[in-house]
């Protein structure tokens, strides 16, 4: 099968993660699958450096205008990104190429989400990545199927771990952790106001927050200054496979008010770190069951009671993380979500 995976962004997060992992995947099935994406883009560059075919484009009209062009010689395109499948929607007027498209996001629909409607129905199949993301179209009528992004072995490497503690002089502090953009879905203010009761509590206790600048960005430093937390709360920015570096931590949180899945989270579970988390979005689903400790939305001090709890008692999680890590390494494997997006393109393809 000839497969032309489609994104549009030009940062390295979550979603570009799994086009990749999904195109090797596919690879490894003994298919022919190929990148349209952003001209210049770290997605771009991680997928000329496995071996894929990169057709790159810039922004705005000449991205659906490339597109245009290179559509008819797939099987199937499989849009991965909002702005992605725009494009496809508008050339899936003129070209017969059936079109998937993978909802990463649980915001929630605004007014005038009749466009949206119009545009997901030249869509072919949606699918959502979990059963929140997937409540938007379903409420427009548009059958949506959940396939939920997958966890990859990841490769320990404790030099770089003790690298780690020994740059940021972490050694013999407990570490609490999350790993998310400095944007406000992301709500790093609670998250925030969560670390300065902690560390009130707890003087052997430093909170540190991977992630890139975002909008958020200048409020969260003003607020660290104000609570005096410059040596406790460290932003130390956005760190290539992140994921790598969990294993220092005690704890990892997620704070965000919107969430349609939670890949770090996934990260974290599988090396059997505790999480304690808001239930926002897909984040309630992938916690369920007793894989973490959830708390409300912008709840600040519930935020910090569980994280205190954890660190208090950390044989009485013991059996939470063991649970977390068993269900991930059984429903959230590549190889799972490979066989289900294969299922949807042969459903759609006749070769």
């Amino acid at each position: 099968m000839r497969i032309l995976q489609i994104n549009t962004e030009k940062s390295w997060r979550g979603g570009e993660r799994q086009t990749l992992l999904t195109m090797q995947a596919l690879r490894e099935k003994g298919h022919q699958v190929d990148l349209l994406c952003a001209r210049g883009g770290e997605l771009a560059a991680r997928a000329k450096a496995a071996g894929f075919k990169v057709l790159e484009a810039g922004s705005g009209v000449s991205f659906g205008f490339r597109l245009l062009l290179v559509a008819r010689s797939y099987d199937v395109a499989h849009a991965q990104t909002a702005k992605a499948v725009t494009w496809a929607a508008l050339v899936r007027l003129a070209v017969s190429t059936p079109l998937v498209f993978t909802k990463r996001t649980s915001f929630v629909l605004k007014r005038g989400h009749w466009k949206t409607r119009l545009k997901w129905q030249q869509v072919d199949r949606v699918v959502a990545i979990s059963e929140a993301a997937a409540s938007g179209p379903r409420a427009l009528g548009i059958e949506t199927r959940v396939i939920s992004s997958a966890v990859p072995a990841i490769e320990p490497s404790p030099g770089r771990v003790k690298a780690f503690l020994d740059t940021r002089n972490l050694q013999g502090r407990r570490l609490v952790g999350t790993a998310s953009a400095l944007s406000f879905e992301k709500d790093p203010l609670t998250l925030i106001e969560a670390a300065a009761t902690v560390c009130k509590t707890l003087d052997d206790v430093t909170f540190v927050h991977w992630g890139a600048d975002e909008q958020a960005a200048q409020v969260a430093r003003e607020r660290i200054a104000q609570l005096g937390l410059q040596t406790r709360y460290l932003l130390v920015g956005f760190e290539d496979s992140v994921e790598q570096l969990y294993p220092v931590l005690s704890v990892f949180v997620m704070a965000s008010r919107f969430e349609a899945l939670g890949s770090s989270v996934l990260d974290a579970m599988q090396q059997k770190i505790p999480v304690v988390s808001t239930d926002a979005g897909g984040l309630k689903e992938t916690l369920a069951n007793g894989r973490g400790l959830l708390v409300a939305v912008g709840d600040a001090q519930a935020m910090a009671s569980q994280i205190l709890m954890v660190l208090g008692r950390p044989t009485l999680v013991a059996p939470m993380v063991q649970q977390a890590f068993e269900d991930v390494q059984k429903h959230y494997s590549v190889n799972a979500m490979a066989e289900s997006y294969l299922e949807v393109y042969r459903d759609l393809v006749v070769i």
